[in-house]
C-alpha cells in the first residue's frame, strides 16, 4: 500500500509541476486600456466593455480588437496574442521540471502568450493612423521597461551568472 501511495504522490506532483508557465502565469492576463482624454468607452470584439482607464481579465490565447468611442469618433486597436519574453522564460522551466508534458500543457492553455500591445491606448487628439502609431510606441516602451525590470530582478537573484555587457 505504501508503494502505491509513493507512486501516486510522485505522479500527482509530476503532473502539477509539469505546466510551469500555466501555474506561474495563469491562462488569462489583465489587459489595461487607456485613452487621451480619459473617460472613453472601450468595447472589445467579444463584447466586454469598460470606461478608461480600466483593466479587463482576458484569456491569453484570445486576440481581439478594441474599439474606443469618444462622442462620434472611434479608434480601433488590434491586440494580438503572441509569445512574449516572460512567457518564454516561464515555459523554459518545463525543460527541467515538466518535460514534454509541461510544454504541451502550456501550449494548449496559452500560458506563454501575452497580449500586445498592453496597455491598449487610444489618442483622440490625433488622426487614427497617428493614434495607432502612438499606441504601438507606448506599448513598446512599456514592454522594454518590463524586460529591463525582469533582467534586473534576474541579476539580483543570480549574481555572477549574468555578466554585464
Amino acid at each position: 500500500m505504501s508503494r502505491f501511495l509513493t507512486i501516486a504522490a510522485f505522479a500527482a506532483s509530476a503532473l502539477t509541476l509539469s505546466a510551469c508557465a500555466t501555474a506561474v502565469r495563469g491562462t488569462s492576463e489583465a489587459v489595461s486600456f487607456t485613452s487621451q482624454p480619459s473617460g472613453v468607452q472601450v468595447t472589445t470584439s467579444f463584447g466586454i466593455s469598460c470606461t478608461t482607464p480600466c483593466s479587463m481579465d482576458i484569456k491569453r490565447r484570445q486576440a481581439f480588437t478594441a474599439v474606443f468611442t469618444h462622442g462620434k469618433a472611434k479608434r480601433m486597436v488590434n491586440v494580438a496574442s503572441k509569445t512574449g519574453a516572460e512567457g518564454i522564460a516561464a515555459g523554459a522551466g518545463n525543460v527541467l521540471a515538466g518535460g514534454i508534458i509541461g510544454v504541451a500543457v502550456d501550449a494548449s492553455t496559452g500560458a506563454t502568450l501575452e497580449h500586445m500591445p498592453n496597455p491598449v491606448h487610444a489618442d483622440f487628439s490625433k488622426p487614427q493612423s497617428a493614434a495607432q502609431a502612438n499606441a504601438e510606441a507606448h506599448a513598446k516602451a512599456v514592454i522594454a521597461a518590463r524586460a529591463k525590470k525582469h533582467q534586473e530582478a534576474k541579476k539580483a537573484t543570480n549574481p555572477g551568472q549574468n555578466p554585464v555587457d
